[in-house]
């Protein structure tokens, strides 16, 4: 990060699944420009100690429990964030889980969960955040934390692939309504980060011998290696900047060129 840079400074921000990976990355930066960040998040146990990291940095930073699959959660999450610093100003849905399972074996209240999360918890939360957004009358940014699985085909993560490409139809048409009340919508869709969503059935994927030749000796991913969280974050923060002020309902992928490559 530059040093000195502070575009949220006085500013609120919520981060959904924001206790680890991309999440957590993103938060630290946040609230290294100045946010007063809200860490919402189910585990309070990895919640309260991401809090207490931020904090001990000299940073910012709440833990609020919250399940983004449950409406009246949401709608506490976002009354507590204002409750607390007396706006919301910026909302980075990040919130997701993944489990793989073939389309034909995984069982309907599994499907179910990954769209509740994914795809509900966005709607949800946006819904909550730009409610406090425009009742404030300032200026709102959220972002959305997508995928390159939106656009792509994959065994066993049919349901994981059809909420993020939910998901990004989501931001185009929220920003679309919600751009002429002050609140600009955009997101991000992620390869290959390092994550602890990265390991799959207790095996880190990004140390699989298919992976080193496929994506790094191969070059399907350009750069040859996997994506740091605060690389997300990075790109996260540049969208709820005022520096990405004319871009709308955009989805930047951030996957090292991943998406350029066949």
């Amino acid at each position: 990060m530059e040093r000195g840079l502070r575009r949220f400074e006085g500013k609120t921000a919520v981060i959904t699944g924001g206790a680890t990976g991309v999440g957590f990355a993103t938060a630290r930066r946040l609230a290294e420009e100045g946010a007063r960040v809200v860490i919402g998040g189910r585990r309070a146990d990895v919640g309260l100690q991401a809090e207490e990291a931020l904090r001990a940095a000299g940073l910012e930073a709440a833990f609020v429990a919250a399940d983004v699959a449950d409406e009246v959660q949401v709608r506490l999450l976002m009354d507590e964030a204002v409750r607390r610093y007396g706006s919301l100003d910026v909302l980075v849905n990040n919130a997701a889980t993944f489990s793989p399972g073939g389309f034909m074996e995984t069982p309907w209240p599994e499907w179910r969960r990954v769209f509740d999360v994914i795809v509900s918890g966005a709607y949800f939360c946006t819904k909550e955040a730009a409610r406090l957004m425009i009742a404030q009358g300032a200026k709102g940014r959220i972002v959305n934390v997508s995928s390159i699985n939106s656009t792509r085909a994959l065994e066993e993560s049919s349901h994981y692939n059809a909420a993020k490409g939910a998901l990004d139809q989501l931001t185009r048409n929220t920003a679309l309504e919600l751009i002429g009340r002050g609140i600009r919508v955009n997101g991000v869709a992620l390869g290959f980060i390092d994550t602890p969503m990265s390991v799959v059935d207790g095996v880190k994927e990004h140390e699989t011998d298919w992976f080193r030749d496929i994506y790094v000796a191969r070059k399907k991913i350009p750069q040859q290696r996997t994506g740091k969280p605060e690389e997300a974050a990075g790109a996260i923060a540049f969208l709820a900047s005022d520096d990405a002020s004319y871009l709308c309902g955009a989805v930047v992928p951030v996957d090292g060129g991943l998406s350029i490559t066949f």
